[in-house]
């Protein structure tokens, strides 16, 4: 019992270092910065070591989302997502945004901040988060965030899960100002097109 209690207070004083208390602090202001209320946009070039490769730009507030890339648009507004695949064409899926079953390989990358412990460091371009999944944790293995130095404003996010590791490179970054007519799905514009849906 006194080895566990020992144990647990070894472990509680080694995620308290001041490096990981920095570490943590600066993360929480990029995440906010990108995730918060205020809402943000950005590019981003996805590479999942090689074997897939892919770009597009990406709308946030909140719960609130749109991105489009070369493959397909989407639009969540919370409550219901929209999608439409290049592929497919004239056609729109609707899903549950609390159950996206169309979007399984993002599910794969869930994120809680609490599964982790915090370090930083100085990068040539900026500060580097590193964020080790704690033992047990499954899922996300380890994280990269590369931030601007002054700003916090993220250059490029690096993910582990299992062995594989998938880069994403951020440019155009911009927090605030983001509408919530930005992220509504424009139904007009898509009239003639035959609706599924998948919820």
């Amino acid at each position: 019992m006194v080895l566990m209690l020992l144990t647990v207070l070894c472990s509680v004083h080694a995620e308290e270092t001041p490096n990981s208390r920095q570490a943590r602090r600066i993360f929480n202001q990029a995440y906010q910065q990108v995730f918060g209320e205020q809402g943000a946009t950005l590019h981003y070039d996805v590479n999942i070591t090689g074997l897939y490769k892919t770009s597009g730009t990406i709308w946030y507030k909140g719960k609130k989302s749109k991105f489009e890339d070369a493959r397909m648009k989407s639009w969540n507004d919370g409550q219901v997502v929209y999608i439409i695949k290049k592929r497919k064409k004239n056609e729109v899926e609707i899903h549950d945004a609390k159950n996206n079953k169309s979007d399984k390989y993002s599910s794969k990358f869930k994120f809680e901040p609490e599964n982790f412990d915090y370090s930083v460091s100085e990068d040539p371009k900026g500060l580097m988060l590193t964020l080790k999944a704690k033992k047990g944790k499954k899922g996300i293995k380890e994280v990269r965030a590369l931030v601007e130095r002054k700003t916090y404003n993220p250059i490029s996010v690096r993910v582990k899960i299992s062995f594989i590791w998938t880069t994403i490179k951020i440019s155009d970054f911009k927090s605030g100002d983001i509408t919530d007519a930005i992220l509504r799905f424009p139904r007009e514009d898509y009239q003639g097109y035959k609706y599924v849906d998948k919820r």
